[in-house]
C-alpha cells in the first residue's frame, strides 16, 4: 500500500512537473515567436514601402482627432496636430512633384523635424496619398488644382500654387512660428539653430554675387532699378505683429500686380519687404549656410571653400523637372533612390 501511495504520489509529482515544464517551455516558445516576428517585421517591413516606425511621437488618443474624410479637414486642425514647441514647418506640393517632396522629407527627417511638417497639397490625390502614408500630415486648401499636370517650376500653373505661400498668415495668427521650404531643397545640417535673436521674419538673398562671411543681417538695398532679390522659398517667420504686416502686403502685392507676377510670386515678397522693412524686423539669414543654387551648384571654388558651413542647398537657377532631378543626381543630394525609407511616406510607387 505504501508502495502504492509512494508510486502515485510519484505519479502526480512527475505530472506536475511535465505541466511546469510544458508551461515554461510553451512560454519560451512565444517569447522566442514574438522575438522572430520583432525581427521578421525588422526585415521585412521596410519592404513593404512603409518606414519602420512610422509615428514613434504620437499616441493612438492622437489620431482620434483626425477626420474620417480628408476634404474636411483644415489648415488649424493640421497645425494643431503637428505643431511641435509652437512652430510648423510649411511647404506645397502637388502630385508630379511628390518625388522632389520625399526627398526634401528625407533631409528634413534626417535633422528630426519631420514631426512638426504640414504638406499643403495642391490636388485631391496628393491629399489622400500623403494622409494615408501619413496620417494628419497634409491639407488641401480649395481650390484644388489638376493632379496630371506636371506644373514645372516657373511656368503659371507652378505660380498658382506658389502664390498660395501667404496662407502662411492664417498659421501666424493662430499663434505659430512658421518655417516655409519650397520641396526642391535638400537640408545638410538643423536650419533652427542657425535662427539667431528673435526677428520677426527670417529669408535668404537670391543673388550669386559672393558675401563676406560676415556679412550684414540687413535687408540688401536695391539695385539701380530698385529692386532687391530676396528668395520667397526658403522663410521663417515669428508670430508677431512686423510679420504679419509683411505677409498681408505680399498678399496685397499678389492682388495688385498678378498678370504681372504670373509665373512667379517673388517680386511681390520682394516689394512687400521694401515697403515694410521700416516696421519690420527683419534678419538676412548666412549666404553660406543658405546658398541659392546659382551660387552653390554653379561655383565650384567657393563651395569648395565654404563646405562645412551649408544648412540649406536650394535646386534653383535651373529651370525644368528633370534637370533639377539630375543636378541633385550629379551633386550626390538625390536620396530618393537609395533612403526613401527615412521619409515618413516610405517608397512611393
Amino acid at each position: 500500500m505504501a508502495q502504492q501511495l509512494f508510486s502515485s504520489s510519484h505519479l502526480c509529482h512527475s505530472s506536475v512537473s511535465n505541466r511546469l515544464n510544458i508551461s515554461l517551455l510553451s512560454r519560451n516558445v512565444l517569447l522566442l515567436l514574438l522575438v522572430s516576428l520583432r525581427l521578421l517585421l525588422g526585415v521585412f517591413l521596410p519592404w513593404t514601402g512603409s518606414p519602420l516606425f512610422i509615428f514613434p511621437n504620437r499616441s493612438s488618443s492622437s489620431y482620434s482627432s483626425l477626420p474620417s474624410n480628408w476634404r474636411d479637414y483644415s489648415l488649424p486642425q493640421a497645425a494643431k496636430f503637428v505643431a511641435k514647441d509652437g512652430t510648423v514647418i510649411v511647404c506645397t506640393v502637388s502630385y508630379p512633384f511628390l518625388p522632389f517632396l520625399n526627398n526634401w522629407l528625407i533631409s528634413v527627417s534626417r535633422q528630426k523635424h519631420q514631426d512638426k511638417v504640414i504638406v499643403i497639397a495642391e490636388d485631391y490625390a496628393t491629399l489622400y496619398l500623403i494622409n494615408q502614408k501619413w496620417p494628419g500630415h497634409a491639407v488641401l486648401i480649395p481650390p484644388a488644382l489638376d493632379s496630371q499636370t506636371a506644373y514645372k517650376f516657373g511656368s503659371q500653373g507652378f505660380f498658382k500654387f506658389t502664390s498660395r505661400r501667404p496662407h502662411l498668415l492664417q498659421l501666424l495668427e493662430l499663434g505659430y512660428n512658421v518655417m516655409y521650404n519650397d520641396v526642391d531643397m535638400v537640408w545638410l545640417q538643423d536650419p533652427f539653430q542657425y535662427l539667431e535673436g528673435s526677428h520677426d521674419a527670417y529669408f535668404t538673398d537670391d543673388m550669386t554675387r559672393i558675401k563676406p562671411l560676415n556679412h550684414s543681417h540687413d535687408l540688401p538695398p536695391p539695385d539701380r532699378n530698385g529692386v532687391t532679390y530676396i528668395c520667397s522659398c526658403m522663410i521663417f517667420l515669428r508670430p508677431k505683429n512686423g510679420a504679419k504686416l509683411l505677409m498681408k502686403k505680399w498678399i496685397e502685392e499678389l492682388q495688385a500686380g498678378s498678370k504681372a507676377y504670373e509665373g512667379n510670386d517673388q517680386p511681390a515678397f520682394n516689394w512687400a519687404l521694401n515697403k515694410t522693412y521700416h516696421q519690420v524686423d527683419l534678419f538676412l539669414l548666412s549666404q553660406a549656410a543658405f546658398p541659392t543654387g546659382g551660387l552653390y551648384f554653379n561655383n565650384e571654388t567657393w563651395a569648395e571653400e565654404t563646405k562645412g558651413k551649408h544648412v540649406i542647398i536650394h535646386n534653383n537657377y535651373i529651370i525644368g523637372y528633370d534637370h533639377k532631378m539630375k543636378r541633385f543626381h550629379d551633386f550626390g543630394l538625390w536620396l530618393v533612390d537609395d533612403h526613401a525609407f527615412e521619409s515618413p511616406l516610405g517608397k512611393l510607387e
